[in-house]
């Protein structure tokens, strides 16, 4: 897709662009995801990351109409693609190549990715052995793609209370932590991802159906034993939600 009008809102260098934008007459060549961030790489070897923060959307279609909300196009011959936040919690670097690859560099694994498994899961687990599990299982440092929604269901789903400290979690606890981590992420794939008011949307505008997956979050009784009122506190300043039966 070569980049022919570039449309940008006010809105996009003030709250979300934290670089110079330069894309007319560029060819976009893929469309690559790290974590939370999509790394849109041109034939220049340019790359734009996109970071959608909670209610951020990258549209695409032979024709997108434009609305308050939208604060990029990116206009080529057959194709559109069109960035709507609106609530502009996103974040877009626009960088060379070796920029590109440090920025990426700073995120862990990907939970989706091959190469994650038992080892790698208990090495970062045991890297802050005082800290919360799920505040670990919050950064993205180590594992990239996690939130605050997938945290509180791994925990749940792997029977751990998220204020347990990593340094408690039991060797067999791990292969728990793993499963659940795939429990989680396979359901709300194949749904087409989970969308909370006012939030996600896919590629087509379509609103993710993962929310029906959900075991704790947001939840009033817990979905796996289906009997027990969830508990919500706060921890690291997010709303935590885990089951007092389920969860030691």
């Amino acid at each position: 897709m070569k980049i022919d009008q570039l449309f940008f809102t006010p809105e996009l260098k003030k709250n979300i662009l934290h670089t110079d934008l330069d894309l007319c007459g560029k060819t976009l060549l893929q469309i690559r995801r790290q974590g939370k961030m999509l790394d849109f790489v041109f034939d220049d070897g340019s790359h734009l990351l996109s970071h959608l923060g909670m209610t951020g959307t990258w549209l695409i279609g032979s024709e997108i109409k434009k609305t308050k909300h939208t604060h990029l196009i990116l206009t080529g011959v057959s194709t559109t693609l069109a960035y709507d936040d609106p609530r502009r919690f996103g974040h877009m670097y626009y960088y060379s190549s070796k920029e590109a690859q440090e920025k990426l560099s700073e995120l862990g694994l990907d939970l989706s990715d091959p190469d994650f498994n038992l080892e790698y899961l208990k090495k970062m687990i045991r890297r802050y052995p005082e800290r919360a599990l799920k505040v670990t299982l919050l950064d993205q440092k180590l594992f990239a793609g996690s939130g605050n929604y997938i945290a509180n269901e791994i925990c749940a789903r792997a029977g751990i209370r998220p204020t347990r400290k990593c340094k408690n979690i039991k060797d067999k606890e791990f292969p728990l932590i793993l499963m659940a981590i795939h429990d989680v992420l396979t359901p709300a794939l194949e749904s087409g991802g989970t969308t909370f008011q006012g939030g996600y949307r896919d590629s087509t505008g379509e609103k993710g159906k993962g929310v029906q997956h959900l075991v704790v979050f947001y939840q009033k009784i817990c979905q796996l034993c289906k009997k027990t009122s969830v508990k919500k506190i706060i921890l690291a300043q997010r709303g935590t939600y885990y089951c007092p039966k389920c969860q030691k």
